[in-house]
């Protein structure tokens, strides 16, 4: 029996020596791609939060193959179209824009590439505004398209067109005084309704 008990001892001290040697081995080795990213999710899981660090890695992958995506971009994004329940106060507007057609001009009193009726109604205010241009190109609009018209007191008024004609379009006032904007360019008018509102940034 003394024997059988020194022959276990003996195996488990070897087994132990073993053991070490082949620990102090892979410590040395240098980790691979897959047993990092097991190591590195080890505490994560532990801690329930392993699919939290996924979304995020996704996320930040995703922002840099992105393109727009960045401070300057959030900086320039305008505010959130709203809709309106009613005529917008009056305010002097400041450019007139129609993304569809790629136009983005400053309004003028006067003369100029775009010009608005500084004797009638504000665009977006109780009736309908008129703006008139050269080179706008408005026979290219078709219905459900917008035009917008940045004002000074920090909103933009944003009018859905509905309707694109030939001539000054004359009999497009509203009974009800809703806000409507009318823009004739050349030998194309358009009619176009108040149907958002939303802050410049």
């Amino acid at each position: 029996m003394p024997r059988a008990k020194w022959v276990v001892a003996a195996l488990t001290v070897t087994l132990l020596c073993t053991g070490i040697g082949v620990l102090q081995s892979t410590e040395g080795a240098r980790p691979t791609a897959s047993t990092a990213t097991t190591d590195d999710s080890l505490p994560s899981r532990a801690l329930g939060l392993s699919g939290h660090r996924r979304l995020v890695r996704q996320l930040e992958r995703s922002e840099e193959h992105t393109p727009g995506k960045g401070a300057r971009s959030l900086r320039t994004a305008p505010g959130p179209l709203r809709a309106v329940t009613g005529p917008l106060r009056p305010a002097r507007p400041l450019r007139l824009r129609v993304p569809s057609l790629r136009v983005d001009l400053p309004l003028t009193d006067g003369e100029g590439a775009a010009a608005w009726d500084s004797d009638g109604t504000p665009p977006g205010s109780a009736g309908t505004a008129l703006i008139t241009g050269d080179g706008l190109r408005l026979g290219e609009l078709r219905p459900g398209r917008t035009v917008e018209i940045p004002r000074a007191d920090g909103r933009t008024a944003v009018f859905t067109v509905v309707r694109v004609s030939p001539g000054e379009a004359s009999g497009d006032e509203d009974p009800a005084g809703r806000p409507q904007l009318r823009v004739i360019g050349g030998e194309t008018a358009v009619l176009a309704r108040l149907t958002g509102q939303r802050r410049t940034r």
